[in-house]
């Protein structure tokens, strides 16, 4: 037998600005990363390995003008906090 529940959450605006900001950041990356994927097959180039994609969608980018708000506040990081 398998079980299903739902939840609903109603967080506080500050709340949901940070998980705004939060879903943002990662359709950005995410989206960023689908895009060089594309790109690499459409040139011919070998299949990125997800260690590349990352070096090449989070780690340069966020040297960029365009993407450094990547390197700003915890909420933006593409990995999960070890806590």
């Amino acid at each position: 037998m398998q079980l299903r529940y739902n939840y609903r959450v109603y967080p506080p605006p500050v709340q949901q600005a940070a998980l705004a900001q939060a879903f943002g950041c990662a359709r950005v990356v995410f989206n960023d990363g689908l895009r060089a994927r594309r790109e690499a097959r459409e040139a011919g180039e070998a299949y990125l390995p997800d260690g590349e994609l990352s070096k090449r969608v989070i780690t340069q980018a966020k040297r960029t003008p365009e993407r450094a708000w990547l390197g700003g506040p915890r909420w933006c990081s593409s990995r999960p906090s070890r806590t």
